[in-house]
């Protein structure tokens, strides 16, 4: 459908706020003051001095609380986002063998690095078409089962759940676009790990883990093999500067401070619970729009697969997204997009907790009136 002038929406349609990204989430004001309080205090200085030892050990501490961490958990962290942790975890995680479940992009990007490690066997996949799920299995020889609790290029979450049969290995979950965002039990993973652009409403440029006495076990194990790991990928080395409330190197502190303002809201707000039912209401407010629009259909079949924390909608041929997202952006509501490597006529929003219900609201009664215009 060709591009016209743009189409105004009334602004009393309008949402107070258009940043609706899967990643990274808005930012608050308050978060942005507290960044401006932190000067010069704490940006600037050296992150071995108390100024920033103490805002590790705020976060470390408030996420603990925020999930009421199970005993001889612990919460790490490191530079870099999930991305490294994928490398920090082939090399300090698994000790011969892993089986992935991918289904959709950021699964299979785990999955390759280990599956591409010289140290270590091919990796066992379990595969799924995105828009759906695929649960790990107990495998002989399997000692890491990994899986996204929330696949955020396609809004397809799974349950966090040991499989039957697995004892002594470890579960490994990347926990990115959900931490934060929804519930889950800590004891049923050994490794929960995420980076704080998502619910967390930070910038990246860091990592955290919670840990489980099996994992740190198992970390520690493997660095007294002599197995040779790069200390910037070093999982015990994180481990031992965590608990000295600091990183290997200089973290992002910027990253840090917003982090903590952040979880001060989530927990003054009743914590996680308080935090997951805000995206809840969110992402079903979408769904249900989806269902009753005779153009629109949540790209995950399955309800209990939908993300809570993003909301992917196929749309029929009649509306074209790009053009409906064009109109939607000249009014200030933006980064809807679909993931750009599924190639289709979507729409995805990001419905991190920062995102306000009423917010969502908004969004969609713009998008029926655009797509009023369009000629639905």
């Amino acid at each position: 459908m060709p591009m016209t002038a743009l189409i105004e929406i009334p602004h009393d349609l309008l949402p107070r706020d258009g940043r609706f990204g899967s990643g990274p989430s808005k930012v608050s004001d308050a978060q942005v003051s507290a960044l401006v309080a932190s000067q010069p205090s704490v940006l600037g200085t050296s992150h071995r001095q108390a100024p920033v030892k103490g805002l590790v050990g705020d976060v470390r501490r408030m996420l603990a609380e925020l999930y009421s961490l199970p005993e001889g958990y612990e919460v790490v962290l490191g530079n870099g986002g999930s991305t490294l942790f994928w490398d920090a975890a082939a090399f300090s995680l698994v000790d011969e063998l892993a089986q992935h479940c991918t289904f959709g992009e950021f699964g299979a990007k785990f999955a390759k690095a280990t599956d591409l490690a010289p140290h270590l066997r091919r990796s066992s996949l379990r595969t799924a078409e995105p828009g759906s799920i695929v649960l790990p299995e107990a495998e002989d020889g399997v000692d890491v089962y990994a899986w996204p609790h929330n696949e955020t290029s396609t809004g397809a979450i799974a349950p966090v759940l040991r499989p039957a049969g697995t004892e002594g290995a470890l579960t490994v979950v990347d926990a990115t676009s959900a931490a934060g965002g929804t519930l889950v039990d800590l004891t049923q993973a050994d490794v929960y790990y995420f980076a704080p652009q998502k619910s967390f409403a930070s910038d990246g440029g860091l990592w955290f883990a919670f840990l489980s006495p099996a994992a740190l076990a198992r970390v520690e194990a493997i660095a007294a093999a002599k197995r040779w790991v790069p200390e910037s990928l070093s999982l015990a080395a994180a481990i031992d500067n965590s608990r000295a409330n600091q990183t290997l190197n200089t973290p992002a502190v910027a990253t840090l401070v917003m982090m903590r303002a952040q979880l001060e809201w989530m927990l003054a707000g009743g914590g996680l619970p308080f935090a997951a039912g805000r995206s809840a209401e969110s992402s079903t407010a979408i769904y249900d729009w989806a269902e009753r629009t005779s153009w629109a259909t949540p790209f995950v079949t399955d309800p209990v697969h939908r993300s809570p924390v993003v909301a992917t909608i196929d749309l029929d041929a009649s509306i074209d997204s790009a053009v409906l997202r064009t109109h939607l952006r000249g009014n200030g509501i933006v980064d809807i997009d679909p993931y750009r490597k599924l190639g289709r006529n979507q729409i995805r929003v990001g419905v991190y907790p920062a995102v306000d219900p009423d917010d969502v609201r908004a969004l969609l009664a713009c998008i029926d009136h655009v797509a009023d215009r369009l000629g639905s």
